[in-house]
């Protein structure tokens, strides 16, 4: 089944691009200031692990072990979620997902920090824990966004670009600065996800007017309407059209309508930028004395964290900016792969600032494509059918991030043992 546009896209591009600007400040008025809160701490909260799991990735496995074994366990299992999540999800109350989303975040976490420095599969097995936290958040919180105010999922982006910095920021300060073990910044930050359940179950409104739409209607004994509580609300309507084998025809063949415009140029974007993250950055290395570093280890972390910055400003300028060009970013994105594998190779950047500012544009790249995808589909999709779509080109990124991650386990080696023979031996340093 085809989800219409709601208008031509030369007619909508233009109007939108004007309406977003003249309405910024009504908007503001519109969404009580207690939904935009809620929704920038899902954002920052849920993807903050994720963060924080990657800037870790040197420090979990060591300078043998592809980084991109990290990034697949980080993705894997958050991946598997989002393919099979539109499908079944709205059988599931979101206070439910929100309560495993903190038991798994938290788990995985002290799995990961407390697992012997030997014990690699350990620490793998708590990571994995942390991706499906992760991937039932991300699906949760994009859905919720649905039934508030369309200043919610902007503040939502805000949020997981916030999560960049403040994740690879606070493991970089932690373990570089202030000189604190892994297991203990990693022990400290595990107790972040419980701000989730704070977020939506005390601060986060009810959704009035058009917004509230999450439940049926139920009635008591008498015939009386009986509201349901929000905290107990499913994920849509509950309504039956038809079997279940149906339902899932009809939400595949909506899937299919998605790809081109939305789920490609995602899917472009991210394997682009976790090959560069997991497969290139790794091995983007100069002589330590021609750096700002003390050691070695230090660059894979900064270079996160200027990434992360990066990711954070364009996750945040819907408000101000609309992109509706998916494709063109996501090429960009592609070159400055392959521009960064050259450099990887034959080394002829002068100085590592260079790649400071080009994994800068990198963020920037991936961030505008990620966050004017959802906006796009909030846009153009039907109303009836955006709880669904939002939560299917979600599978997108995450394929692209999981393809990523394969491709990295040969890359970075490969990239490693070029450069050793070539008399740069940093790669397999700390």
């Amino acid at each position: 089944m085809a989800l219409p546009a709601a208008a031509p896209p030369s007619t909508q591009h233009n109007g939108n691009d004007n309406g977003q600007r003249r309405r910024l400040f009504s908007f503001l008025n519109d969404a009580p200031p207690q939904t935009l809160i809620s929704f920038f701490l899902f954002g920052l909260i849920n993807n903050v692990l994720f963060v924080i799991i990657l800037s870790a990735a040197l420090d979990l496995v060591g300078p043998l072990i592809p980084k991109g074994v990290v990034l697949l366990a980080d993705t894997l299992p958050s991946f598997a979620i989002k393919l099979a999540a539109p499908y079944f999800f709205h059988l599931v109350p979101y206070p439910v997902r929100i309560v495993i989303c903190v038991a798994l975040s938290f788990v995985g976490m002290q799995v990961v920090a407390w697992g012997a420095e030997t014990n690699v599969p350990l620490r793998l097995f708590g990571i994995v824990l942390a991706s499906l936290s992760s991937g039932i958040g991300e699906i949760t919180f994009l859905q919720l966004t649905h039934f508030h105010p369309t200043l919610s999922l902007a503040f939502f982006s805000s949020g997981t670009g916030g999560a960049g910095i403040l994740g690879g920021f606070s493991y970089l300060a932690f373990t570089t600065y202030f000189g604190w073990s892994v297991p203990t910044t990693l022990n400290m930050l595990s107790f972040l996800p419980f701000i989730l359940a704070i977020a939506y179950f005390f601060i986060l409104p009810s959704p009035t007017g058009d917004h509230a739409q999450y439940a049926p209607i139920a009635e008591d004994e008498d015939g009386d309407v009986v509201p349901a509580a929000p905290e107990f609300y499913t994920a849509a309507v509950a309504k039956d059209d038809g079997t279940w084998i149906e339902g899932m025809k009809e939400r595949f063949h909506k899937s299919k309508a998605l790809f081109m415009p939305y789920m490609l140029p995602l899917f472009i974007v991210y394997i682009a930028e976790y090959l560069i993250n997991q497969g290139v950055a790794p091995t983007l290395l100069f002589p330590l004395e021609e750096t700002p570093f003390h050691r070695i280890r230090d660059a894979y972390p900064t270079y996160a964290t200027i990434y992360q910055l990066g990711v954070f400003l364009s996750r945040s300028s819907t408000p101000f900016y609309r992109l509706h060009n998916l494709y063109a970013p996501s090429l960009l994105q592609f070159t400055l792969f392959i521009f960064l594998t050259l450099q990887s190779l034959f080394y002829f950047l002068p100085s590592v600032y260079w790649i400071f500012g080009i994994t800068f544009i990198e963020g920037i790249l991936g961030g505008l494509v990620y966050v004017n995808a959802f906006h796009e589909v909030s846009d153009h999709v039907r109303k009836e059918d955006r709880e669904f779509s939002m939560a299917a080109v979600g599978v997108a990124d995450s394929m692209g991030v999981c393809l990523a991650g394969v491709i990295a386990l040969g890359l970075e080696p490969a990239l490693c043992r070029w450069q050793v023979a070539d008399g740069r031996p940093w790669c397999g340093m700390k």
